[in-house]
C-alpha cells in the first residue's frame, strides 16, 4: 500500500487580500492554468512545517516570519497541510520562479472563483480546493473578528 503524496501550502495575506500563484499551463501538473497557493510536495523525511518555508523561499524568494497551521485536509489523492501567515513585504519584491503570474486576490475574486492575470491577459479560475480553503479561512477570520 502506497501512501498519498503530501503537500505544504500557504495562505499569505496582506490586509484583506490573498497572494496566489497562477500555475503554468502544463497539463501534467495539478490545477494547470489555475490560481493556487504557493507551496509544494514534501521531500522524503521532511516535515510539513519545514517544507512550507522551503517552498516559499524557492518559489517567490520569501522568508515568511511566521506561519501557523490552518488545516490538514486529506482527499482521495493528496494530503494538504495548509498554513497561513501575513505577507510582510511588497508583492513587487517577490521573485516568481515558478508559475505564470502572481498577485493579490480580493475577497470578491475569491467568491467569484476567478482573478484577472495581467500576464495571461485574461481571467483565470481559482483552483476549487484553493477557493474552498480560502472561503473557510475567510469565515474563520470573520468569526474571530466578531468575538
Amino acid at each position: 500500500m502506497t501512501s498519498k503524496p503530501e503537500v505544504a501550502i500557504a495562505i499569505l495575506y496582506r490586509g484583506d487580500r490573498y497572494l496566489l500563484q497562477l500555475r503554468d499551463d502544463i497539463p501534467t501538473i495539478a490545477w494547470p492554468g489555475h490560481w493556487a497557493f504557493f507551496g509544494g510536495h514534501l521531500e522524503p523525511g521532511e516535515s510539513p512545517d519545514v517544507a512550507v518555508y522551503r517552498e516559499l523561499r524557492e518559489e517567490i524568494g520569501y522568508d515568511a516570519p511566521q506561519l501557523a497551521l490552518f488545516q490538514r485536509s486529506e482527499s482521495e489523492t493528496v494530503v494538504r497541510h495548509v498554513y497561513h501567515g501575513p505577507l510582510v513585504v511588497p508583492v513587487e519584491s517577490l521573485v516568481l520562479t515558478e508559475g505564470l503570474d502572481l498577485g493579490l486576490c480580493s475577497v470578491e475574486d475569491i467568491r467569484r472563483g476567478q482573478r484577472y492575470s495581467p500576464r495571461a491577459a485574461e481571467d483565470r479560475p481559482i483552483g476549487p480546493p484553493h477557493q474552498q480553503f480560502l472561503l473557510s479561512f475567510l469565515e474563520q477570520r470573520r468569526i474571530e473578528q466578531a468575538i
